[in-house]
């Protein structure tokens, strides 16, 4: 598999595109004046202690207070018989040393924990956990035990003091010596003045800021697959290739300066692509469909075989379709940043071992995916559920806001619909103050209607109260939009 990450820069966003085989895989956006805060460091101040949800809420000098919970702020791994109130853990006014988990998605406030850590190339330090770890995704126990014992060995080999642990990152696999000694040393200088840091900053102050989102794209997405990394501006080419030369070996001579008239993002159709993932529907190649459907409690993915209809039988291209469907959300997962509960529909197969192909696939595309996700199976109801963790918003949330017209519904009252309604609040009206004439204010297609379809409901409604009843169009309103005012 070959790879490229498209990165396009501008002072006011940074936008970067993970390609595999020429087609778009990952899309991150970051705004100037909204950028991301996961994994950065505050001091903070708790504001509010809620010793019955067993959290509280941190001011960390944000628009809105963030939100820990107290097994985040116990030791790791503290039995659940041993765990103590939030209330003495922590009380209003206490300074406080957090990162963030997860960005401010939504209503919700930014996610904290007290259990730090500071990530590199190939390491990730944990200062309050002595133990080291090594990540699921390398598999071979050879090369686990060879990883764990280089880690060990450079830890006696390092002059500064080690307190914590280490997490070996799934990049380390097949590395040497010299790569996790210098990570190693370069962590444990960055703690240092954070630590230093720690007691001098006032609070709220951020006291670690992550790397930019270029830089830390090249950090985590790197890999071996990963052939070329092209960016469009010169003075962050720069930067980018300086990181890459001191940080990560090896890898500067994958970078590139994009000095293209066309724009970056218009190779291998990534604009294209990002609108596309915008929408609820998302085309396969075969004809059939899937429809997506991100909720506040989960997302629903409907899989329809459309236009599929097969060569054989009815369970061959139920069969086909779904195949291709488990390979299309796995992207779609990725791509769209979809979080938390997921429910898939798959169409009803009637063959057991269809059914364990079709997760089986589904299982093996998720491998790809850099954000931790779990399977369950499939129902009673023949439905796939699978969480994805979410860290930062959805490409939806970061690129559009709710419609005022339909406040995110996604449907609209029918003229008919709101001429009713006309009809009821003029009764309630003439209950309450009997005026002398009625005058509509509505949508050019509520008065069309009202005049033509309705104008026999109208006359009779003008008949009943005695009244005379007048329309105006109002060009600015909405469909669902109306004012009655009494003459």
């Amino acid at each position: 598999m070959s790879g490229e990450v498209l990165i396009n820069l501008t002072p006011m966003e940074t936008r970067v595109a993970v390609v595999e085989n020429g087609v778009l895989q990952e899309a991150f956006i970051e705004r100037s004046r909204r950028r991301g805060i996961v994994g950065n460091i505050y001091k903070g101040k708790v504001v509010r202690v809620l010793p019955g949800m067993q959290a509280a809420f941190v001011d960390i000098g944000l628009d809105r207070a963030a939100f820990i919970h107290a097994h985040e702020v116990m030791p790791p791994n503290t039995p659940s018989d041993e765990q103590v109130s939030i209330g003495h853990l922590l009380h209003e006014g206490q300074a406080l040393v957090v990162q963030v988990t997860k960005d401010p998605i939504g209503s919700k406030g930014a996610r904290l924990t007290t259990h730090l850590s500071v990530p590199s190339r190939f390491l990730v330090y944990m200062p309050d956990s002595p133990h080291n770890g090594v990540s699921q995704r390398i598999e071979d126990d050879a090369e686990r035990e060879r990883l764990r014992q280089l880690t060990e060995q450079c830890q006696s080999e390092q002059e500064l003091e080690i307190s914590g642990g280490f997490i070996i990152r799934t990049a380390a696999e097949g590395v040497g010596h010299e790569e996790l000694h210098a990570d190693m040393y370069f962590l444990l200088r960055l703690w240092r003045k954070v630590s230093e840091r720690k007691i001098t900053a006032p609070a709220p102050s951020v006291i670690y800021d992550d790397l930019p989102l270029f830089i830390r794209t090249l950090r985590d997405v790197m890999r071996d697959e990963i052939e070329k990394v092209r960016i469009d501006s010169r003075e962050n080419y720069l930067k980018l290739y300086e990181f890459a030369s001191e940080f990560m070996p090896g890898t500067e001579n994958r970078i590139e300066y994009y000095p293209g008239e066309r724009p970056i993002f218009d190779l291998y159709s990534v604009e294209d692509e990002i609108q596309k993932a915008l929408g609820r529907k998302v085309q396969l190649k075969s004809g059939g469909y899937l429809v997506i459907d991100p909720t506040e409690a989960m997302t629903t993915i409907d899989v329809n075989t459309g236009g599929y209809v097969g060569h054989r039988n009815l369970e061959e291209t139920i069969f086909k379709t779904n195949l291709e469907a488990a390979t299309a959300i796995a992207r779609q997962l990725r791509l769209r940043n979809l979080g938390g509960i997921i429910i898939i529909d798959f169409i009803d197969m009637e063959e057991l071992e269809h059914q364990r192909q079709v997760l089986r696939v589904l299982e093996k595309s998720l491998e790809r995916d850099h954000a931790k996700t779990k399977c369950t199976g499939v129902t009673e109801l023949g439905l796939v559920q699978l969480t994805r963790k979410r860290t930062r918003e959805s490409l939806e949330q970061t690129l559009c806001e709710p419609c005022p017209t339909c406040s995110g519904r996604g449907t609209l009252k029918t003229p008919e619909t709101v001429c009713y309604e006309i009809f009821r609040e003029i009764l309630r009206e003439e209950r309450a103050y009997s005026p002398e004439t009625y005058m509509v204010l509505a949508s050019q297609a509520v008065v069309d209607r009202l005049l033509d379809e309705e104008s026999t409901a109208v006359a009779d409604l003008e008949s009943f109260i005695n009244k005379t009843i007048r329309f105006q169009v109002e060009a600015h309103y909405s469909q669902e939009q109306y004012d009655i005012v009494l003459m």
